[in-house]
């Protein structure tokens, strides 16, 4: 599968409807972005059950600042809805591969149970 582009309209369905995200975050004229853009595809084309989205942060400011973007390109990956990790820079192939399987394999009841407790403890403290 190829990657998908994100924009505004599609970025929520497509976090909440899919088990594995990742997005990448980037721009025309990032020289970095361009790099990664490669690594990227050939790993969508290797993991078809990984939804791959790239959202353009010239045309999707909002979107960019929503998710808090400083620096290009970023990295992020969700699971189960769930943001699970987040990295700017440009990785190398090995190192997407790293991620992915990493995110593949949480136990996310663990990753819901660290939330929860983070939660609390937030309301704890307030």
């Amino acid at each position: 599968m190829s990657t998908r582009e994100i924009t505004r309209e599609n970025v929520t369905e497509t976090i909440s409807d899919n088990d594995i995200v990742l997005l990448d975050f980037w721009a025309a004229w990032c020289g970095p972005c361009r790099m990664f853009a490669p690594v990227f595809e050939k790993a969508a084309e290797s993991h078809p059950d990984v939804v791959f989205g790239k959202v353009d942060t010239e045309a999707e400011r909002e979107l960019a600042s929503g998710f808090r973007i400083t620096s290009i390109p970023t990295l992020m990956a969700f699971r189960e809805g769930i943001l699970v990790f987040s990295q700017p820079g440009a990785l190398q192939e090995s190192q997407l591969e790293q991620v992915i399987h990493a995110v593949a394999g949480l136990d996310m009841e663990s990753v819901r149970a660290e939330i929860r407790a983070r939660a609390d403890a937030d309301v704890a403290r307030a």
